[in-house]
Formats: structure tokens, C-alpha cells, sequence
């Protein structure tokens, strides 16, 4: 497998950063997910906003051009011979001395990975788990998509097959997100997810949907909800760049109408829709 690292296309196995790297001495360091279409990758220019955004946070100064990261796509496509693959874009702070550096950054490190993407032309339902751990709230202001994952992988730890997905409270008890998802449900003609406040990463997926439920005329409310409303809801759905639009079959003793549900239907099938027509943005 070939991958981009500093503007080279180099093996995975040839390829080396140093171990003076503040991404990871420190952790400072952000990255996107997304997956193509036909070869191009969907919503690339949201993703971009949003890494973007974590870098001015992190004090790392790097702009990075939608067009060069499209083609830096198309070459790792034709070099590792894949129609379409799952790509992460990750920007690390760069090398710098033993201690906490509160300068900017000017030589990040850029890595563009990929890998075979599963196949998600057949909907798969998953089962909901109400984790043990609590969701962190953001170190910062909000949350970014950096290298801090550790929360995540002590949530994923929990789940004891990869047809589950686990949720998220926060420490006040509130529903915030999966180990790698947003979460929304429908209930009385109306579609619910968690509010930013509850730390959730606010995932261009979620965006997209939160977006189209006003295409789609479905009123739409974010807020902060206890775990007993999940179990009133008709449909509960997942989201995710990779995964796409997953719809819940169950959560505990609840069953949910799955990927039958007339509201999931209406997004995953605009959704597929939109992947056709390589949008940028949403």
C-alpha cells in the first residue's frame, strides 16, 4: 500500500516521521475521514473547513488546497490500483524540542492514508450499547478530531462484536455520541440529536443530515436528552463519513424499525443521490 507523506507518495513500510514529532510527543495533531465516490472524495471541502479549524486551534499553520488534495486522491487510487478507498488526512504538528511549545508550528507533517473500503452497499443494522465511560468533555473550547482518541478506544473496548456501536453519556447523564458516530432518532414526526454542548465532534455526516431534514421538510431539534428517550423513539439511525448512514435495529429491550424505517429510507436514499454528483460541499 502506497500513501502520501510530505508531498512523496512512499510505501507504507518506507515511510518514517521523527520521534521529536509534538503530534506524537503531545498529541498535537488533527485529521479527517472521508471516502470516495467514483473516485472523488465526498464533501472534501467540508472536511477541509473543519481540519482547518483544529489546526488554528493547535497553533499549527498550514493551508491546505482542496484541488491538490483531490489530486493527491486520484494518485494513491491509480498507484494502489483501487476504484474507490477510505482515505485519512492527517496533519501533525512537526518536530520540536523535549517541553510544551507554545509558538506556532511551521512544518507540520502531512500524511494522506488509505485503505480498501468495506463494503456498504448492503445496509447492515447495529445493535445499540449504553457504555460504562463517560464522554470527556473538549479540551479546548470544543472538540476537535485530533489525537486524542483515548476516550473512544476505552468505549470500544466495551462492545463485543463489531454489529454494535456503543453510546455515550456525558458525566450530567446526557446522550452525547457513539465510539465513532453521531446519533439521531425520530419520534413524533420529529427528528432529535444530541446538542454540541455535550462535547459531541460535530461530524460532517450529522451536518449533511441536519442539513437535508430541511430539504426533506422533517423538523428537526438538538438538545440535551436523558437515555430513556432512545426507548421512545421509531427509528434511530447512525452517522458516519465511512459507515454512511447505519441504521439501529435494537437497544436493550427496544426495537427499532432498522434500515424498514420510512424516515431513514428518505435520508439514505438522498444521501446516495448526492454521492453520485461528487458535491464538495453540502
Amino acid at each position: 500500500m502506497y500513501i502520501y507523506l510530505n508531498g512523496k507518495v512512499v510505501s507504507k513500510d518506507d515511510a518514517m516521521i521523527s520521534p521529536y514529532d509534538h503530534g506524537f510527543m503531545y498529541g498535537l495533531g488533527a485529521f479527517e475521514t472521508f471516502r470516495t465516490y467514483e473516485g472523488f472524495p465526498f464533501l472534501i471541502d467540508e472536511h477541509l473547513t473543519r481540519l482547518h479549524e483544529a489546526l488554528d486551534e493547535l497553533n499549527i499553520n498550514l493551508v491546505l488546497d482542496a484541488d491538490m488534495v483531490i489530486g493527491m486522491v486520484e494518485t494513491l487510487l491509480a498507484k494502489n490500483k483501487m476504484n474507490d478507498a477510505y482515505f485519512r488526512l492527517n496533519v501533525s504538528a512537526g518536530v520540536g524540542d523535549i517541553g510544551l511549545q507554545t509558538k506556532s508550528y511551521v512544518e507540520p507533517v502531512v500524511v494522506l492514508y488509505t485503505k480498501p473500503l468495506l463494503d456498504t452497499s448492503k445496509v447492515s443494522e447495529k445493535e445499540l450499547v449504553l457504555l460504562k465511560t463517560r464522554r470527556n468533555t473538549p479540551e479546548g473550547e470544543k472538540r476537535l478530531k485530533s489525537h486524542h482518541y483515548l476516550n473512544s478506544i476505552l468505549g470500544k473496548r466495551e462492545l463485543s462484536n463489531m454489529n454494535q456501536e456503543g453510546i455515550f453519556l456525558t458525566q450530567e447523564g446526557y446522550i452525547s455520541e457513539g465510539t465513532v458516530s453521531n446519533l439521531f432518532w425520530y419520534k413524533d414526526n420529529k427528528l432529535y440529536t444530541p446538542h454540541a454542548s455535550t462535547g459531541i465532534l460535530e461530524g460532517i455526516t450529522r451536518k449533511w443530515v441536519m442539513c437535508a431534514s430541511e430539504r426533506l421538510n422533517i423538523p428537526l431539534e438538538t438538545g440535551n436528552y436523558t437515555i430513556e428517550i432512545i426507548t421512545e423513539a421509531d427509528e434511530v439511525f447512525l452517522t458516519n463519513s465511512i459507515q454512511e448512514l447505519v441504521p439501529v435495529s435494537h437497544f436493550q429491550d427496544t426495537t427499532f424499525l432498522g434500515a424498514e424505517g420510512e424516515v431513514y429510507q428518505k435520508f439514505r436514499e438522498l444521501y446516495m443521490k448526492h454521492t453520485k454528483k461528487q458535491y464538495r460541499s453540502i
